[in-house]
């Protein structure tokens, strides 16, 4: 099988903002990370596995272009210095631990610094799943099947049928391979539609080659670690220490908080006058889209803040057809943005996989997600999980008026 990830440009776009902030912040934090399948009947075969390994250790040999450099420098808000340090950076082979030992036939966790361990999850993702894809089927046929249900979907926008006002291609980790996604954003960058707006991708390679906006800013690994991988720090408090540290990083630049890291009921007790004035927007991932939308615009306006200044992301299992019921509810009241991933990079004849990388060490304490979903959360210390949901429930229950600046 030929090289899967050829760039290291090839992430998704948070990996670097979220890159940034730990390497001048965080830089000796170390993290263990842990693979999932959430799919069952998948099996990795032992061929598969082998495969597997052999392209994680291509990857482990790539080095940061000039060219890539540069584009990263033009980047509005990635600094200098972090470009230098990604001039010297290297993925290493030896944080990998992957082997056969597991129910799905595919046991891969990482263990070093906050800085490697981060940059390895979306590259992973995005080999397992074009090794499983083109193993496990006739990938000709699933690339054909590919090509004609996007082409059906370009179809339906370009006429109206789908109407979603703004929406970018978020596909990279569970992709069905790499030329899919980048057919995906080469036709959605060449076509014109009616009542959406195509606005980039998360794949920084394919935004460069493109000449697209990289998307992204957080993901739940910095709420994770900010706010649980320092022992001092009552976990119940994640989002205000990870924004708080974001906002200390990049003032209002780069600023879309993403609320349901440890409930959103909790996110909101942090996300006052100040964040929510400073950031400009929220990103939703997991629970009711409708609900959370109608309870962050109520949210603002309690704060006096107009609605329509702020945007909503939405990026939870979208596909068009619900993007554009989303879209009718919530445009006119706020910006309304969409970040869309499985359904423009591997919808196809065949069930897609349903399969993350997460922390679940950080610092050698346990760090946890408690989304609003509670299929979505990954722990793997059940006494750290009851733990967790305590100290917020305490909080929730106790903490009715305090005073958010002494959150220290």
């Amino acid at each position: 099988m030929e090289q899967i990830i050829k760039s290291l440009l090839e992430t998704d776009a948070y990996k670097f903002s979220m890159g940034q902030g730990i390497y001048h912040n965080f830089s000796g934090y170390k993290t263990t990370w842990a693979f999932k399948c959430r799919n069952e009947n998948v099996f990795f075969t032992p061929e598969m596995v082998e495969e597997i390994k052999r392209q994680i250790f291509l990857f482990c040999t790539l080095r940061f272009t000039e060219p890539e450099l540069e584009y990263l420098n033009s980047i509005r808000w990635i600094k200098g210095s972090y470009v230098d340090f990604l001039r010297l950076w290297q993925p290493r082979y030896n944080d990998f631990d992957i082997s056969t030992d597991a129910p799905c036939g595919l046991k891969l966790e990482t263990r070093g610094t906050w800085l490697n361990t981060s940059m390895y999850e979306i590259p992973t993702l995005a080999i397992i799943n074009e090794v499983y894809f083109r193993m496990a089927y006739d990938y000709g046929k699933l690339f054909d099947s590919f090509i004609e249900r996007l082409e059906t979907k370009i179809a339906k926008l370009k006429v109206g049928e789908f109407k979603i006002g703004s929406f970018s291609e978020f596909g990279l980790r569970r992709r069905l391979s790499g030329e899919a996604q980048e057919l995906a954003v080469k036709r959605l960058k060449e076509e014109s539609f009616s009542g959406s707006v195509f606005a980039g991708t998360s794949n920084v390679y394919l935004a460069k080659k493109y000449n697209v906006k990289p998307i992204g800013t957080m993901a739940h690994e910095w709420i994770m670690c900010v706010g649980q991988g320092n022992q001092r720090h009552n976990p119940a408090y994640s989002n205000w220490f990870a924004l708080d540290a974001w906002v200390k990083e990049y003032g209002v630049l780069n600023g879309t908080a993403l609320t349901d890291t440890v409930t959103t009921a909790c996110f909101l007790k942090d996300f006052q006058l100040t964040y929510a004035t400073l950031f400009s927007g929220v990103r939703h991932d997991s629970g009711d889209p409708f609900v959370w939308g109608e309870r962050m615009l109520e949210h603002y306006k309690s704060l006096g803040i107009d609605p329509e200044t702020k945007t909503l992301l939405f990026s939870d299992s979208l596909n068009f057809e619900k993007a554009t019921e989303i879209y009718a509810r919530f445009r006119g009241r706020c910006r309304v943005a969409f970040g869309i991933g499985t359904y423009l990079a591997n919808d196809t004849c065949v069930p897609p996989l349903n399969i993350v990388m997460k922390t679940v060490k950080c610092n050698s304490t346990d760090v946890a997600k408690l989304s609003d979903d509670p299929g979505k959360g990954m722990c793997q210390n059940g006494e750290y999980v009851h733990y967790l949901k305590r100290c917020i429930e305490w909080r929730m229950s106790h903490c009715e008026n305090e005073n958010n600046s002494l959150h220290v």
